[in-house]
């Protein structure tokens, strides 16, 4: 009347544990990914935006010949919070135009403007932009440790 079946199966203690920790590598991975992914994508726009800066700052400098009277608050103030500020550096060769601050999409970037006449038909036009990449908010110019920098050329206005 009893019916005896083969053994049951079932599973271990050590079994458990083994897909616990399984899936708990598989969740950490997984974190970990995305984090870097977000942070990397963040990195990114931090830069893009650094670089369609230099360029609106260098060509509305250049669309008005490269005067040496440019005053980029006045020219983009109503676009941008721009303001007179500190900024990186120009090269040793240049003549500075001026440095700012500008506030764009919650971060802080700093620009420097400068030029150098090449000769008595050609005029380079120097943009340096320089931006904290770890985070948003509002920054001081000693936490900057990214730049992007950018040259162009025009015909001499003199």
């Amino acid at each position: 009347m009893f019916k005896r079946d083969g053994s049951k199966s079932a599973f271990t203690l050590i079994e458990v544990m083994i897909a616990i920790t399984i899936l708990l590598i598989a969740i950490l991975g997984t974190s970990a990914y995305r984090y870097n992914a977000a942070l990397s994508a963040r990195r990114a726009d931090l830069y893009t935006n650094a670089a369609r800066t230099a360029i609106l700052l260098c060509e509305g400098w250049s669309g008005l010949g490269g005067d040496t009277t440019f005053d980029p608050v006045g020219a983009f103030g109503s676009d941008l919070t721009i303001t007179n500020n500190v900024g990186p550096g120009a090269p040793s060769t240049f003549t500075t135009l001026g440095s700012y601050k500008i506030l764009l999409e919650g971060s802080d970037y700093y620009a420097t403007l400068s030029w150098k006449n090449l000769d008595t038909e050609l005029r380079a036009l120097n943009v340096i932009v320089s931006w904290n990449q770890c985070g948003r908010g509002t920054n001081s110019f000693d936490s900057v440790d990214k730049s992007y920098r950018l040259t162009t050329y025009i015909e001499n206005p003199n």
